[in-house]
């Protein structure tokens, strides 16, 4: 590293390739680092912790792979290993700068980790400049790095991220399923009276629905574990040893407890970020099971006088700065806004998947941004939605029950006995009398009371059938 004191005391003379340029003075980045950072003032969003992490993960791995193969000094490789440890623990997050929507190959991002590192490892070997381009991003290219650290980013997040709190959610939904299986409701559909099911048998289908999510995810998962580290410019290899990114995978296969593997064409890996755009369907796909289930949930507390009132949620806090006393169905409410912002971070996903162009895609940054917040967003809350709703809902068996039975849908199972003409002429016969199915057909003489009691059994309907 070449370092000299500028005229200002804050800052000092750094560089590259293109030659001097002013770097604050304490940063541990250099010149490269320095030009993205003048370069992009767009949003002020930059790239996530999760994605650091990776980057410097893959640095470690990267450098001990170089070392073990002769393409790098081991007193070197061990300097950048030490140093990219720190990184990823955490320790020098605020030394990425670059805004998230810079170059889309990521190099930005690529050069700032391979300055932050050679800085620290300079500092570790004090008598030896470690160089970003020559040392630290031995055998690799920004065009392999950059989405590999996308790719190991998204991995680690939906397995020890978003996996463990849908599985929370799931209990959660599971526990309500038992508790409410003998509660028995009225059936809705088109927002109309349908035929009784029971309140655990809803709650039941709202965890297979998370379940199912949390199948497509380790579905997705090996797609997404495939590396294009070896790749470097354009899926040739060029500059990197055969060895390099079979050893590489190897330790952070070890590290993160990934299946991970090498592409196996890179080519592929190198131009398209398809299985990163099957990911976010996944997880557009999980929030559409949320927002299923959170609507559900307002739906069935919604009143207290004025609505269906079928089940109590939590109370959390005060519903309106006007109307005292009133409550309203938040978490929910959370959840299906965060269920909007995932639906549009897979839009942006699902476009920048788009631009593969030849031998590159070229949006890389806005698309590791999007599909790493729409894993943070769903796996918190989740874990609201389980802990501050689903844990604390009750449900008012006896409204219920009485909905159920005032239901004229219930009449589906006179069909039968006497026949769906004449289901339908007792069924509105009852909503224009305001009087009970089983009265009615008991005056018609078209049942005796022990058919009546078992056709119009509700509990009985909830299984299925009535016959035999």
């Amino acid at each position: 590293m070449m370092s000299t004191t500028s005229n200002s005391q804050n800052f000092r003379l750094e560089h590259d390739s293109m030659g001097d340029i002013a770097v604050p003075l304490q940063a541990k980045w250099q010149a490269q680092t320095q030009r993205a950072v003048e370069n992009f003032p767009i949003s002020g969003l930059r790239i996530s912790k999760p994605l650091i992490r990776a980057l410097a993960l893959i640095k470690s791995a990267g450098a001990m792979a170089n070392s073990q193969i002769g393409t790098l000094d081991p007193k070197i490789a061990n300097a950048i290993s030490s140093a990219a440890e720190r990184v990823a623990n955490g320790d020098f997050d605020d030394e990425f700068p670059i805004d998230v929507f810079q170059t889309g190959s990521g190099t930005s991002s690529n050069m700032n980790m391979n300055e932050v590192l050679a800085t620290l490892a300079s500092e570790i070997l004090v008598d030896v400049t470690v160089k970003p381009n020559d040392h630290t991003n031995a055998s690799q290219s920004s065009n392999d790095v950059f989405p590999s650290a996308i790719h190991l980013a998204t991995a680690s997040e939906l397995k020890f991220n978003l996996i463990p709190a849908l599985l929370e959610l799931s209990a959660s939904l599971g526990s309500k399923a038992i508790e409410f299986e003998s509660v028995v409701k009225s059936g809705r559909t088109h927002l109309m009276d349908a035929t009784p099911v029971t309140l655990g048998q809803e709650f039941s289908g709202y965890r297979a629905a998370i379940d199912y999510g949390i199948e497509r995810i380790e579905s997705v998962l090996p797609r997404v574990c495939e590396m294009p580290l070896g790749g470097t410019a354009v899926g040739t290899g060029i500059n990197a040893p055969k060895e390099f990114a079979p050893k590489a995978i190897a330790l952070l296969r070890e590290w993160m407890d990934l299946p991970l593997t090498e592409a196996r064409n890179h080519f592929e890996a190198q131009g398209s970020r398809d299985a990163l755009v099957e990911a976010s369907g996944v997880l557009r796909t999980i929030a559409i099971s949320l927002y299923k289930i959170a609507n559900d949930l307002r739906w069935m507390a919604s009143g207290p006088r004025c609505g269906l009132g079928e089940i109590h949620l939590p109370d959390l806090q005060p519903g309106s700065s006007i109307m005292p006393g009133k409550v309203n169905p938040v978490v929910p409410e959370a959840v299906c806004q965060v269920v909007a912002q995932v639906i549009g971070n897979d839009a942006a996903v699902a476009f920048g998947g788009s631009a593969g162009i030849l031998e590159l895609n070229v949006m890389l940054p806005v698309i590791a941004r999007n599909i790493i917040e729409s894993i943070e967003l769903i796996s918190s809350v989740s874990i609201a939605l389980a802990h501050k709703c689903v844990d604390g809902i009750e449900a008012d068996v006896e409204r219920c029950r009485n909905y159920a039975l005032s239901s004229p849908s219930i009449g589906t199972s006179l069909n039968p006995y006497i026949g769906y003409e004449a289901a339908a002429k007792i069924i509105k016969r009852s909503l224009a009398e305001n009087k009970d199915l089983r009265t009615l057909v008991l005056e018609e003489g078209l049942l005796t009371p022990e058919e009546a009691d078992k056709a119009l059994d509700v509990f009985a309907m909830t299984k299925g059938g009535l016959i035999g």
